[in-house]
């Protein structure tokens, strides 16, 4: 009898042991290490899954939102690309935007009307960097075997984008519309750039390993390779839609997907990271290749191979990403703001209600107080709190959909109407139109 419950409570306490390692493999902060499957059981067990998974995803992107493509051909973007119009979200039925509007949040809260919630990742379980299908018509090498890119390319950036100079306002877009890669960055900008830049944009344009794109067993893509650089987000200087998720909390699956955003006026910020943490381009250079790139874990970029920048190295990206212009923007004066023998009635009276409601955090000539601050959204719907989000810059916001941090407002529209609801404002639709052409003078 004695030996019996001996044995029993020797198997009570594995039990115990292995569901308190689970649970803490659950909440821990850090990546599995040791991948117990080879790379073809782990291809075939997502490739099995992943119509499943998008199917689930795709169903909840247009419960939220009409994703037929509509666009405005007379409004482009800097390179020549239709901006998208909306709103696109979906309003629960019965319900309209006066109606939302005439609620306190605790009443949209508590009846679920609050029709922006957080756009999540593809598949948060495994999160990681997607990138859009035009951008896999250039580079296959970054299709991934267990998920798609959600969103249509109306609501994306031009691929690729222009890119200006700080130190070359008088060139324009120096691209000649091509992408910029290792294969033709030197051809492209020798004799424009100095020595230092030059050698930045190489090391910006360089593949190294990434967390879904190395030479491991557990990476999501075909090919063991080094297939990421700086500019496979942030084509040409600015942004490809490519979205991950946000590396500054835990665990997993409190984690927020993150849209990437242009690196087009970085020289005018002081702090850098979705939540300010960063206080230099340099050190944000240099952080970004060690962790970010391995979804914030600096021991899988040990792992995967993580490229170990010098600070002479990151120090020449600094000083290249610092010569990344805004575009063009005819209609604002030298202040940044509207020209009044260049803008419409319209964009005026869409500048002064921007005075009156937006510009203490997004002030000119640049459009942002190099802040961070607490939207609390959560005041209109059922979630977690989503904390700070650093003040974006808005001159060249026309070239940058979708918009906030993750990306839930596919167009400018979606963008007045969530800070309408979030800052109760209580605009009229003509003035919301407004704002809107105010914004894409930008």
């Amino acid at each position: 009898m004695k030996t019996r419950l001996s044995t029993n409570k020797l198997l009570m306490g594995f039990a115990l042991l292995s569901f308190t390692q689970q649970s803490f493999a659950m909440e821990t902060s850090y990546l599995p290490v040791s991948v117990t499957k080879t790379f073809e059981e782990i291809k075939k067990e997502d490739v099995k899954n992943k119509p499943m998974l998008m199917e689930k995803h795709m169903k909840l992107l247009n419960e939220r939102y009409n994703l037929t493509e509509k666009v405005d051909p007379k409004a482009t973007m800097s390179g020549g690309k239709p901006l998208p119009v909306g709103p696109t979200v979906k309003l629960k039925s019965g319900t309209s935007w006066e109606n939302l509007s005439g609620m306190s949040p605790e009443e949209i809260k508590e009846k679920g009307l609050f029709p922006y919630l957080p756009l999540p990742h593809v598949v948060p379980e495994s999160g990681g960097l997607v990138v859009s299908p035009k951008q896999l018509e250039n580079h296959p090498e970054l299709e991934r075997f267990d998920m798609e890119f959600d969103l249509p390319d109306a609501y994306l950036p031009e691929f690729p984008p222009p890119m200006y100079l700080i130190s070359r306002p008088d060139l324009g877009d120096v691209t000649g519309g091509e992408e910029i890669t290792i294969n033709n960055y030197f051809e492209k900008l020798n004799g424009i750039l100095t020595p230092l830049q030059l050698d930045g944009l190489r090391l910006l344009v360089t593949p190294v390993a990434q967390q879904q794109f190395n030479v491991t067993g557990d990476r999501k893509a075909d090919k063991a390779q080094d297939a990421v650089s700086c500019f496979t987000c942030h084509v040409n200087g600015h942004t490809s839609g490519v979205f991950h998720l946000n590396p500054d909390n835990r665990p997993q699956m409190t984690r927020f997907r993150i849209d990437t955003p242009t690196l087009r006026g970085v020289n005018v910020q002081h702090f850098f990271g979705s939540k300010r943490a960063i206080r230099s381009l340099v050190d944000f250079s240099e952080i970004e290749a060690k962790t970010a790139y391995f979804d914030g874990d600096p021991v899988i970029g040990h792992k995967k191979g993580a490229r170990r920048f010098t600070r002479e190295e990151v120090g020449a990206m600094a000083a290249m990403q610092n010569m990344l212009a805004f575009p063009p923007a005819p209609k604002l004066g030298i202040d940044g703001r509207l020209d009044p023998k260049k803008a419409n009635d319209s964009e005026l009276r869409g500048e002064k209600l921007f005075d009156k409601n937006c510009a203490s955090c997004h002030p000119a000539p640049y459009y942002t107080d190099n802040s961070a601050h607490d939207l609390k959204v959560e005041r209109f719907y059922k979630g977690r709190p989503e904390g700070l989000i650093k003040t974006f810059a808005l001159r060249g916001l026309k070239d940058s959909p979708p918009y906030l941090h993750d990306g839930r407002l596919l167009t400018i529209e979606d963008t007045v109407e969530f800070f309408n609801l979030v800052l109760e404002l209580k605009l009229k639709e003509e003035e919301k139109k407004d704002l809107v052409a105010f914004l894409r003078t930008l």
